[in-house]
């Protein structure tokens, strides 16, 4: 289908902390490098992003500092929007779901919903803290987690074992803000009946969007396969906006319908501010001229490919996502990236950091861009990238040819002559190029995109290097002159090529080759720069990163790294409790165990065991070898040398990795999982008995 226009929106970011790079990654980059294009085509296009301020993360930080959640949001939104525009993330409008439009739209939506007889009303048992007498949100509740056993996993995840929870599944769950223990208490919300949807949504999504990404695809069918069930839109919360109803009083709309109705409020706020720019926001949204495309993480697809729509479908007005080219996550120096532990790099960091150099960001986040895969971000390939590519390919190539032109011919573009075969096999190979960058980025495959633009690069270098233009100047000017026009002409096509991806270096070009922005349906055109045109001055488009900066980064890195450790460590102590007491036994039964004492002459790990570690005893009765599966809590076992521990000596002798062990020796477990050998307060003799 054609459509006459776009709208495009970005997931909203929550503004309890500024952006970092997987947001980036995940969605912000690939939107901004998408309707950059569309601009460039000359094709209408919408980019609508925001803030999202409710919800409990925002609530949450407001506790921690000691603030009002209205400052928080103040200061978080004015970081990211801050962020965003510095970083060339061209938004048509960023607004925020506090604003008094959003308000009003949501709560209409909502009325709107629940007068159809959209919703229906459901009462559960929900958490509850008998001493603040509130309700406690997924994200508010903490415990031990079922699967890895780590305290302090999250009601809706763990994040040390990944694994998505809910907070009944939580052991020994408590109120994570003062650490309370819950109860359960009846209350009663509104849902949106999922369910009643399924049948449509097989059909227009498994049948009618086969072309969406597999990871998108599979989530959604994944999703219905498992059957859908209602899903609650209000909540118990004293921050957000009030549900209109009579009897409501308390409730607040869920977080997940009010963040998407902000893509509609912010497009209503910027078409009644500028309506002879951008029209009427009906077009946008219930105009069936409009395609909607969502770019999202991988975390949001259920809401925007199942909840989103059904909100829509159910208002019966709206226009669906046509496509949502979710990406899936991308880590950093090989772990999770996550905001509570601070494993992040974070956007405004960053542009302290590392001034003037968006554009590297862009380019480093792009390349490795996880679009069907969780990727990883290194500062490693971050260095190796900008130093071998932006500048010793992309950047090398226009500085070369511009100097070259300033020195032998007045920085004036040289006259085009006669092509000779290697200009004609160049050329054909940048225009391949372009063909595919272009159909590249209509099917949001940016990666594959900005790579076919830097071949761009890597034809103009290669073409150089074999034309050689420094020694053809010393015989063949006519020649030198094809050669640095070529060259010139190459360059212009980079400008266009890399305009989506990389703006602001895209702009340094224009002002050294001294040139308006060139129009995206003359890319590949040999022609861009006319003889005679006068050039600007030269300058470096990119410079070397040198190992120092990256290193501070490393350091940095460690350093959060260490914080995270201790901070874990405490919060496993703080919520540690003892194992339950084992069923009772006799004095008879424990007798017949014999708990001796040895002294530990030496200790190894058992070779192709990760777990075992190998103690030759002095038992008093000439010795003895016993496996223990302690290695973990002992990652050096000599610390264990010459301490006296306590071990049984009359289990029965069995072979373990091909090793006899003739005994066991006793733990204990600490509250963080580790194995402490038992030892006795002061030296005995080796075979003493306990008793």
């Amino acid at each position: 289908m054609t459509y006459k226009r776009t709208l495009v929106t970005s997931a909203l970011p929550y503004a309890n902390g500024p952006v970092h790079i997987g947001h980036l990654a995940g969605v912000y980059i690939p939107a901004d490098i998408y309707v950059r294009y569309l601009r460039m085509k000359g094709e209408p296009v919408l980019f609508v992003g925001g803030s999202d301020e409710h919800g409990v993360p925002v609530t949450i930080r407001a506790r921690k500092e000691g603030i009002t959640t209205q400052e928080v949001v103040d200061r978080y939104h004015r970081l990211i929007s801050d962020s965003f525009r510095e970083f060339g993330i061209s938004f048509d409008v960023y607004s925020r779901t506090t604003s008094k439009v959003h308000h009003q739209f949501a709560s209409d939506f909502f009325r709107r919903l629940y007068d159809n007889g959209k919703f229906t009303k459901l009462t559960t048992e929900q958490f509850y803290d008998e001493e603040t007498q509130e309700f406690l949100t997924d994200r508010n509740i903490r415990g031990e987690c079922p699967h890895c056993h780590s305290a302090g996993a999250y009601g809706d995840q763990c994040e040390k074992c990944g694994r998505t929870l809910s907070p009944d599944e939580l052991i020994n769950p408590y109120n994570a803000v003062n650490g309370n223990p819950l109860t359960k208490k009846a209350t009663s919300h509104w849902y949106l009946p999922l369910d009643q949807y399924q049948q449509w949504l097989e059909k227009w999504i498994l049948e009618d969007h086969k072309e969406w990404r597999p990871n998108v695809y599979g989530q959604c069918k994944s999703w219905l396969d498992g059957g859908l069930r209602p899903r609650a839109v209000t909540r118990d919360l004293d921050w957000g906006i009030p549900v209109p109803v009579e009897g409501a009083e308390g409730k607040v709309l869920y977080v997940w319908f009010d963040a998407p109705i902000g893509y509609i409020s912010n497009t209503k706020e910027l078409c009644d501010r500028e309506p002879d720019k951008y029209g009427k926001w009906e077009t946008w949204w219930k105009d069936q001229d409009t395609r909607l495309i969502h770019f999202i993480g991988k975390d949001n697809i259920v809401f925007h490919c199942i909840v989103f729509p059904c909100m829509l479908k159910a208002e019966g007005s709206y226009i669906l996502p046509d496509n949502v080219p979710a990406n899936e996550f991308l880590n950093l120096e090989g772990d999770k990236i996550s905001t509570s532990r601070n494993w992040a790099v974070w956007l405004n960091e960053y542009l302290q950091d590392f001034p003037g150099k968006q554009d590297v960001l862009r380019y480093v986040l792009t390349a490795n861009a996880p679009e069907t895969k969780d990727n990883d971000f290194t500062w490693a390939d971050f260095q190796a990238r900008n130093n071998n590519e932006l500048v010793a390919i992309y950047g090398n190539f226009v500085n070369r040819a511009i100097v070259l032109t300033q020195k032998y011919f007045g920085g004036k573009v040289p006259a085009a002559g006669e092509l000779t075969g290697l200009e004609q096999s160049t050329i054909a190979e940048i225009k391949t190029a372009v063909e595919e960058m272009k159909r590249l980025l209509d099917n949001f495959r940016f990666r594959d995109a900005q790579k076919e633009a830097m071949n761009i690069a890597r034809a103009g270098n290669k073409y150089l290097a074999d034309t050689e233009p420094w020694k053809t100047a010393k015989t063949d000017m006519q020649r030198t002159a094809v050669i640095l026009n070529t060259a010139l002409q190459i360059a212009a096509n980079l400008e266009i090529a890399f305009r989506p991806f990389l703006p602001f270096s895209s702009a340094r070009l224009r002002n050294m080759l001294n040139i308006e922005e060139l129009d995206i349906t003359r890319l590949g055109c040999f022609t861009l720069l006319e003889d005679g045109h006068q050039l600007g001055e030269a300058a470096l488009l990119f410079d070397k990163i040198e190992d120092s900066a990256i290193q501070q980064q490393l350091d940095r890195l460690e350093r959060i790294k260490q914080e995270n450790a201790a901070r874990e460590k405490e919060e496993e102590l703080k919520n540690w409790h003892p194992a339950e007491v084992k069923a009772d036994t006799s004095i008879d039964d424990f007798a017949r165990t014999d708990i001796r004492v040895a002294t530990v002459l030496d200790c190894q790990p058992v070779r192709k065991s990760d777990r075992l570690l190998e103690f030759r005893l002095d038992d008093g009765m000439g010795g003895r070898t016993i496996l223990s599966g302690i290695a973990q809590s002992y990652p050096d076992p000599s610390v264990l040398i010459g301490k006296q521990v306590l071990y049984i000596a009359n289990f029965p002798p069995r072979k373990m990795m091909g090793k006899e062990s003739q005994g066991m020796i006793l733990s204990a477990v600490d509250a963080d999982g580790r194995l402490v050998v038992t030892t006795v307060s002061r030296q005995v003799r080796p075979g003493a008995q306990v008793g």
